[in-house]
């Protein structure tokens, strides 16, 4: 995986060489949609409505976030209040990944049907997100984020736009892999945001890692899991942009009969690792039009570092630098104990990034878990959270299910 990886990151180096570059002068090629026509599109062509929204964080990033107000097969445009439920992507990802599986088995377009008032996130830096009222995307500043800052400031601001448009007091919480993670920055770090959240379902949460046997982060951590050269050299900049011209050779590559099926799978999100599984193949021109959708370094060696340590805590920006930021040496661990949403757990035991032996750990520290869930099936992975073919039966009628139980009970209460 490593070595397919470093070639993307030369094609990436040498598409950014050449400035005049023409992405669409080859025919044979297909042509990439914009952001725009993908997200409005994918909504619409099913018959839902789709609204795009912005909401701008306190240091400036812009947030891109999608809304499905209501179901068509329900005719239900006119009524409201409907209860909201807020969906968070992953590493390397969008709120494209969550839309894939088609208006049947994707759980958005579920939740709609089920009366629910969607909304899409998308997290600073990836292809939705990428502007800032103060910094220019090409200076090294606007890339100084981890997935702390995602959960300590974009999840609140998103979710603070939310509530104020609809007049809710508060929402359902999804998030997939570092949509995970982020939310358990958020509980722990800013825990006044737990009485906005009405329940939270953790699908995949890489929070502890040290047994995480993911191949890229296992192979990288001698380099990238103690602040050193490597992490100083890496940081602060955008890491697999999407880029017209690598897109362009990916949407290709995977599209009708892939040639390289597991390439483009790895392509599509590093976390997933070399195996196919449960994974839904025929969305893979869809995913390589999409992802990666562009994430800062420091997010992955974040991750990394998570590994070495062994730990859940604050990026590691060397001792120096630590006792500027944070007064102390070592980076704080964040106290998860301070996480009182109602919290929903699902884990698979082929998932190399967030591991059972990890998740192991969490329970005794949450004092509001709900829910810990193994997957029975032996072969669900990371991915297939979102994309595999069985997914709306595993996972996502679970997580509506639960969701519409916590909103029944508390209109009894009322």
């Amino acid at each position: 995986m490593l070595r397919g990886v470093l070639t993307i990151l030369a094609i990436v180096a040498l598409a950014g060489a050449i400035e005049d570059f023409d992405p669409f002068i080859d025919i044979p090629f297909k042509r990439i949609k914009t952001s725009a026509e993908r997200i409005a599109e994918r909504i619409a062509e099913h018959g839902y409505p789709a609204e795009s929204h912005f909401a701008e964080t306190p240091d400036g990033y812009v947030l891109n976030l999608f809304r499905i107000p209501h179901s068509p097969r329900l005719n239900n445009a006119g009524e409201s209040p409907r209860p909201v439920v807020l969906i968070m992507h992953g590493l390397f990802s969008c709120s494209d990944c969550f839309l894939l599986n088609g208006p049947e088995d994707a759980l958005p377009y579920n939740y709609a049907d089920a009366g629910y008032d969607v909304w899409l996130g998308n997290a600073r830096g990836n292809i939705y997100s990428r502007n800032n009222t103060r910094l220019d995307v090409r200076h090294p500043y606007f890339w100084k984020f981890s997935w702390h800052e995602i959960g300590a400031i974009d999840l609140p601001a998103t979710i603070d736009y939310i509530l104020d448009l609809t007049g809710q007091q508060a929402l359902h919480y999804v998030g997939h892999s570092q949509g995970c993670t982020a939310f358990f920055v958020m509980g722990s770090y800013r825990p006044e945001y737990n009485a906005k959240i009405k329940t939270a379902h953790m699908l995949a949460p890489p929070v502890y890692m040290g047994n995480t046997t993911e191949g890229l982060i296992v192979s990288t951590a001698p380099y990238f899991g103690h602040h050193g050269i490597g992490s100083t050299l890496l940081e602060n900049q955008v890491l697999l942009p999407q880029n017209a011209f690598i897109q362009r050779i990916l949407d290709t590559t995977c599209s009708n009969r892939p040639i390289m099926l597991s390439y483009c799978k790895t392509l599509a999100m590093l976390w997933g690792g070399p195996e196919i599984g449960n994974l839904n193949k025929t969305l893979l021109p869809q995913i390589a039009e999409t992802h990666p959708a562009g994430v800062s370094s420091n997010q992955a060696i974040h991750y990394i570092q998570s590994f070495a340590s062994n730990e859940f805590r604050l990026y590691d920006w060397g001792s120096r630098k630590n006792l500027k930021y944070y007064g102390v040496e070592e980076p704080p661990a964040y106290d998860l104990t301070k996480i009182t949403s109602e919290l929903y757990l699902y884990y698979g035991l082929s998932d190399g990034s967030a591991n059972k032996k990890d998740i192991s750990r969490l329970p005794d520290q949450l004092p509001n878990l709900a829910l810990l869930y193994e997957v029975p099936d032996p072969t669900w992975g990371h991915l297939d959270f979102i994309f595999a073919t069985e997914v709306k039966k595993v996972i996502n009628d679970m997580v509506v299910d639960y969701s519409k139980a916590y909103d029944a009970e508390e209109f009894e209460r009322k």
